[in-house]
């Protein structure tokens, strides 16, 4: 999945590898973390099937700068993924992996968990208002207003989880608070 990001990332304008992992930071880290080295290997393994080309850039008194561009073939195949309609659910979750085995710490432990992951969940629904800032910011390499619109959608859809996560953490605090 983060050839497809890298790829539609690039199909908005041409970056470098940093530039990639910057907006990636900006606003696609509350659904998909991505380490630099990731990005650089994923990077190379595009340019190698010629999804993507790289162009290197002189610079005075540093290394030369690649700059990504998306190919033709690589354009071919972002929309192919992006054709199939299968909604695609990935279910592994580390919270509910841990909350599962929490029977076997005290329940004055689990509250604090529960506690210590609902101001989590409060603190990265508040980081979502960055994101929306970052929309504006990186629209003006759209040539549609359109497709703003999606990137919205999708803090929207974070916005709503973080919320959920935080009613649930307080419901499950509540449920042991009238437990014991």
């Amino acid at each position: 999945m983060l050839k497809h990001g890298i790829l539609g990332l690039l199909n908005y304008h041409q970056l470098t590898g940093y530039e990639i992992m910057i907006v990636f930071r900006d606003s696609l880290y509350f659904f998909w973390n991505a380490q630099t080295s990731q990005i650089y290997r994923e990077l190379q393994a595009l340019e190698a099937k010629g999804w993507v080309s790289k162009a290197s850039v002189p610079q005075q008194g540093k290394p030369a700068k690649n700059i990504y561009t998306i190919t033709p073939e690589g354009h071919e195949e972002l929309l192919h993924w992006l054709s199939d309609d299968e909604p695609t659910l990935s279910f592994r979750n580390q919270i509910l992996m841990k909350v599962f085995f929490l029977g076997e710490r005290s329940r004055a432990d689990n509250i604090r968990y529960f506690e210590g992951l609902k101001e989590y969940c409060g603190i990265f629904f508040q980081s979502l208002d960055a994101a929306q800032k970052h929309v504006s910011e990186y629209s003006r390499f759209l040539d549609t207003s359109e497709k703003a619109l999606y990137w919205e959608m999708t803090i929207d859809y974070g916005r709503r989880n973080m919320q959920m996560c935080i009613d649930w953490a307080q419901a499950c605090i509540d449920r042991l608070s009238e437990d014991s």
